[in-house]
């Protein structure tokens, strides 16, 4: 029963990404809990160290895939953090719309962001649209390799609690 929570919380983790929340470290405060909960339950230090390394991996990579998206689309370093910052506002600014608010809110806040900051360098309304397309871009590449992530960590965790044989690995 305590590893079909789990499974559960790890798949509300993974849910959460798309959304612009901290589903990674969702997932991993889960496993942390169930191995202290359950010390003898299959889930080690090791697994808890890998998952934890994964979330960091995937929090570096949406923020590296957007800049790299934003320059490929001939914007400034403001751009970049334009869009990231901008992705936080709109996934909060979102929350009150049902469902998609956030999700929505985030690639709006994205595209907006790197605007802004374009046209903050005194770009052309052309070039900062152009910027800011690449950030919305990159903001759904690396929603998508966030994810990716995240059932990274599943495989991971599913793997040490049936197949690792409760070697706590």
């Amino acid at each position: 029963m305590e590893q079909v929570v789990l499974l559960v919380a790890l798949i509300v983790g993974l849910l959460l990404v798309p959304f612009g929340l901290p589903g990674l470290w969702v997932m991993l405060g889960a496993v942390t809990l169930y191995s202290y909960a359950l010390p003898l339950g299959g889930i080690g230090t090791g697994t808890i160290i890998v998952v934890a390394a994964l979330a960091f991996l995937g929090e570096l990579l949406e923020f590296v895939l957007t800049g790299r998206f934003v320059k490929r689309y001939g914007g400034s370093r403001r751009s970049g953090w334009g869009a990231v910052l901008g992705s936080i506002v709109g996934a909060i600014v979102g929350v009150p719309v049902p469902v998609v608010g956030s999700l929505i809110g985030a690639f709006a806040g994205a595209f907006v962001g790197a605007w802004l900051a374009e046209l903050t360098l005194r770009r052309e309304m052309h070039a900062a649209t152009r910027v800011a397309t690449g950030a919305l871009l990159g903001r759904m590449a690396a929603v998508a390799t966030k994810a990716g992530v995240g059932c990274a960590v599943i495989v991971w965790v599913v793997f040490a609690l049936f197949v690792g044989g409760g070697s706590g690995g």
